[in-house]
């Protein structure tokens, strides 16, 4: 960069941290108060020791992410093995009468064998049939299934991790959604789950990774609350074990 634009750049900070300083001062005066310069002190930095020693035993996960979940609209199931797993669905189905549903590319999704169980309803799994429009094909579902990879009972948040197998579609575009949690997937709390990605290495992240917790809210306008504007309107964790 030759030294008149230097010069030039320079001007314009100058002329824009002016503009801030005055329109800070203006609010320092409003609020009758001298205006901070100096940078705050912060002698600590991310979560103290104590929060990171905090692990429930996982029958206190189980109830805890249950609680957290369904306090923002979410349904929370438990079965203890994958018959009855199917039972629940098979239940579950029959109540929503879905015309169409979509499933991950799973090894415990595929187990169900969900095209016997629920004859009625055309049921896809992601990516895996030619000329198929996959997102129109989530978008159309009444219910998506897929397996979480990860969960934090603190927060009541269920992770899922995208990848070629694994579209976020499916959690995202269907009216309702299936949410299958293995038990022993259930961690304290989030920095756990960040913390074993942090541990696969960059090489080794999954395409995308999101954090689900109970369906989809929006009070953008007007804070009117709004249910499945923007996800599912209805999400069931079913927590298996």
């Amino acid at each position: 960069m030759n030294r008149p634009n230097e010069a030039w750049l320079t001007e314009l900070e100058q002329e824009s941290r002016s503009r801030q300083d005055v329109f800070m001062g203006r609010i320092a005066s409003r609020l009758q108060r001298p205006l901070v310069t100096d940078k705050p002190i912060r002698p600590f930095q991310g979560s103290p020791d104590f929060w990171n020693e905090t692990d429930w035993d996982l029958e206190k996960r189980v109830e805890q992410f249950s609680v957290h979940f369904k306090s923002v609209g979410g349904y929370v199931a438990c079965v203890r093995n994958e018959q009855e797993l199917l039972a629940w669905i098979e239940e579950k189905a029959e109540e929503l009468e879905p015309k169409r549903v979509i499933l991950q590319d799973q090894e415990e999704l595929r187990a169900l064998k969900l095209e016997d169980s629920i004859p009625y309803a055309k049921v896809s799994v992601w990516n895996t049939e030619d000329g198929t429009n996959e997102k129109l094909a989530a978008a159309e579902a009444d219910i998506g299934i897929v397996v979480a990879d990860g969960v934090a009972a603190y927060t009541g948040s269920i992770m899922v991790k995208s990848a070629k197998e694994k579209g976020r579609s499916v959690s995202l575009l269907p009216t309702v959604l299936f949410l299958i949690v293995p038990k022993e997937r259930i961690r304290t709390r989030l920095g756990e789950l960040l913390t074993e990605l942090d541990e696969q290495g960059r090489e080794n992240l999954p395409a995308g990774v999101h954090f689900i917790s109970g369906p989809s809210r929006s009070s953008d306008i007007e804070n009117d609350l709004t249910i499945g504007v923007h996800g599912p309107g209805i999400v069931y964790a079913i927590i298996v074990g």
